[in-house]
């Protein structure tokens, strides 16, 4: 620290935030070593911009908290005000604390800001502001967003977006002069939602470019954006999206923006994922056990609970190496379709007389783990909850309803009648039956979401974070998976709550391909529910080979959704192979470093897990390719000094090919760099085909 500039420093990025005015960020990227006080000094100076004609006669910096007072003609960083006057923020910075990797700027003015940076040694950095009203008059919070400068070589833009059953798909584009604006305004993160924003420099890949990437760790209505001012600055940031009145500060009162959470990386998108794979890896709520082999009811039985034959399941599933076995919808009272029955979470007496035990315990004692489907924030109006209760929804406030969407509403957990009864029930249901999984949906957007005449997700938001904590509190041994029909609540803040995501409601085969490879943009593979589907799929009517559907899902948590009691005898041997097979390699795919291959042909995916000692790759043939021979496949990420044994696997059955002789199956043995750089020749697959490739240090 030399004065008031600061030097965080991780092996792969530096931040160099100067704080003699407002906390600014000159230097995000590269490490750059030690650095003296006076370099810090040269360096804070020499990226103060000169002043262009017809702008402002001073430089105008681009803070962490962006301020329109100074000046800076894009999106202010806090805009708020107290009845109309103190609507243009007047901040001074007061002190600033550093420790190791996290320093904490305080501000004073119309309000109290409280500005927070960490950087991990992974080189995840994260920052947010705390805004209290000192005032003695309400103040209210329009906006507070996180903003991060990024250099002229970010030339290109990369977010994402998709809907249901197709979620995570990329679009790029370049950064041109204006603003780039994600919003999420579903009142959870969303099936458009993009997990990142990456700014990269030209033609950035998996492998190679320089890349920055934020992300708003926030499960209610958010923003993302990227935003070249005319000047030709470039920044990032994001931060909640509120509607007016959502928050209004009383004196004393605080308010706390999510956290931006971001990484730099000078070798392409793989760093940025390794960046926070291993911060995600890092956290003491990490799941630690092995990931263990789900079978999830929904695509083998529906709605049709009959118990023997969920017994048959069962045993079945017990055979082929599954290890927990988690019932889905249907369980509850009322429940024999989606028109009824959510908010009353008491077992169905008249398709389970005698409760759940009955399935539990055969379930347990085929030593399998038992599961079960929740959607504790919804309710049908079809339920006996409703009937008591219709005021216990999210409503405008005008006496309407919000437009039903699959036949639901959302009940409002800031209403404390509300929240103690779902804990009630959920606590009961975990305290009475011996469950060691949740599979927690969250099936419809939040819309006219009112609590008590004003806009309530924001409070809908925090008191979902409260009801996930206080049950984890009471039952921490209880695993729970985020679904929100699907991928559509993903994000890091409910992964501080989770120990797994579904990443999507489609387990066609060759969907999961783009899904779950930019849903691995962020999140380690064993955070990623990954099943293999029946052969049809349930929702693209696609027929799949088995091979094609195991390759897929073993790059994730891996299961089955799928009646595989009526599977032939043929396909439930193979499916146990592949089981096995998983269980052999979950070390390495759960533990190693995720590789994403540059391939040139567009038809076609390289995916791999590196460890010190051995890796596995997938060629991924999605469609038919414009060429009639595939190029040799290049394997990054190995060690380049090192040579290793490379052969194909196949634990559920050999691909289709279309050429003219059986495919070479023979093991080779080369170094990590001819691997790199020269690649292995693959078969002229079929489309929906993948060649699984096996490596072993020598």
């Amino acid at each position: 620290m030399s004065g008031m500039i600061l030097h965080l420093r991780a092996d792969t990025v530096s931040l160099v935030v100067d704080a003699r005015d407002l906390p600014t960020v000159v230097h995000w990227g590269a490490p750059l070593g030690e650095l003296s006080e006076e370099d810090l000094v040269t360096i804070a100076d020499g990226v103060v911009p000169p002043v262009a004609n017809n702008a402002p006669d001073v430089p105008v910096p681009i803070a962490l908290l962006p301020s329109a007072r100074q000046g800076y003609p894009g999106r202010p960083g806090l805009r708020g005000h107290r009845d109309g006057v103190d609507w243009l923020p007047t901040l001074r910075l007061i002190s600033v604390r550093h420790n190791g990797s996290t320093a904490t700027f305080e501000l004073a003015g119309t309000v109290r800001v409280s500005s927070t940076v960490e950087l991990s040694p992974s080189g995840v950095l994260r920052l947010r502001h705390v805004v209290t009203n000192d005032g003695t008059e309400p103040y209210v919070v329009d906006g507070v967003e996180a903003a991060l400068p990024v250099p002229a070589q970010a030339t290109e833009l990369m977010d994402f977006t998709g809907r249901w059953v197709r979620e995570k798909h990329p679009q790029r584009r370049s950064f041109d002069p204006g603003s780039w604006v994600r919003e999420g305004r579903r009142g959870r993160t969303g099936h458009d939602a993009t997990p990142a924003i990456l700014a990269g420099t030209a033609g950035f890949g998996f492998r190679a470019g320089e890349v920055w990437a934020v992300h708003v760790a926030w499960s209610g209505n958010h923003v993302t954006y990227a935003e070249r001012v005319h000047e030709g600055r470039g920044v990032l940031g994001g931060g909640e999206v509120l509607t007016s009145g959502e928050v209004v500060l009383a004196p004393g009162e605080t308010y706390e923006s999510p956290w931006l959470y971001a990484a730099y990386s000078a070798a392409g998108v793989d760093g940025i994922s390794s960046a926070f794979h291993t911060w995600m890896r890092a956290r003491d709520t990490h799941p630690a056990r092995p990931r263990p082999v789900v079978l999830n009811t929904w695509e083998a039985v529906y709605f049709d609970h009959d118990l023997d034959r969920l017994r048959g399941l069962a045993d079945v599933a017990a055979r082929t190496g599954v290890e927990r076995f988690v019932l889905d919808d249907g369980w509850f009272r009322h429940r024999r379709d989606d028109h009824a029955g959510l908010g009353d979470w008491y077992v169905d007496e008249g398709v389970w007389p005698a409760g759940l035990a009955p399935l539990i315990e055969h379930v347990t004692g085929l030593g399998m783990e038992f599961g079960i489907w929740v959607e504790p924030e919804m309710v049908n109006p079809d339920s006996d909850l409703y009937r008591a209760h219709p005021d216990w929804v999210l409503a405008p406030g005008d006496g309407t309803l919000p437009p039903p969407s699959r036949n639901q509403q959302v009940l409002d957990l800031a209403n404390a009648d509300a929240f103690a009864y779902l804990l009630d029930r959920l606590d009961e249901l975990l305290r009475d039956n011996d469950i060691a999984f949740l599979k927690w949906d969250h099936n419809r957007d939040l819309i006219a979401a009112g609590h008590g005449g004003r806009p309530g997700v924001h409070e809908q938001t925090l008191a979902a974070y409260r009801l996930f904590d206080e049950l984890r509190a009471r039952h921490p041994g209880v695993e729970i998976e985020s679904c929100s029909s699907g991928g559509a609540r993903t994000d890091l803040e409910i992964l501080a709550r989770t120990d797994r995501v579904w990443a999507s409601d489609c387990n066609d085969a060759l969907e999961r391909q783009t899904i779950q490879r930019w849903t691995a943009l962020l999140l380690p593979l064993e955070l990623i529910g990954a099943h293999v589907g029946p052969p049809r799929s349930h929702t693209t009517a696609r027929t799949q080979d088995l091979s094609f559907r195991v390759a897929t899902a073993l790059f994730g948590h891996f299961g089955i959704e799928w009646d595989i009691a009526s599977a032939s005898a043929a396909d439930q041997e193979a499916l146990a192979e592949a089981v096995a097979f998983y269980k052999e390699l979950r070390p390495l795919l759960h533990k190693g470093m995720l590789v994403r291959g540059d391939h040139p042909d567009p038809s076609a995916t390289v995916t791999g897990v590196v460890a010190r000692d051995s890796a596995v790759f997938a060629y991924a043939q999605l469609t038919s390719s414009a060429h009639a021979v595939p190029p040799p496949v290049r394997l990054p990420g190995l060690d380049p000094d090192r040579r290793y044994e490379v052969t194909p696997v196949f634990p559920a059955g050999r691909p289709a090919v279309r050429q003219a002789g059986p495919p070479d199956e023979a093991t080779r043995v080369l170094t990590g760099r001819a691997l790199a750089e020269v690649g292995v020749r693959v078969p002229v697959l079929m489309p929906e085909q993948a060649w699984l490739l096996r490596l072993t240090a020598t």
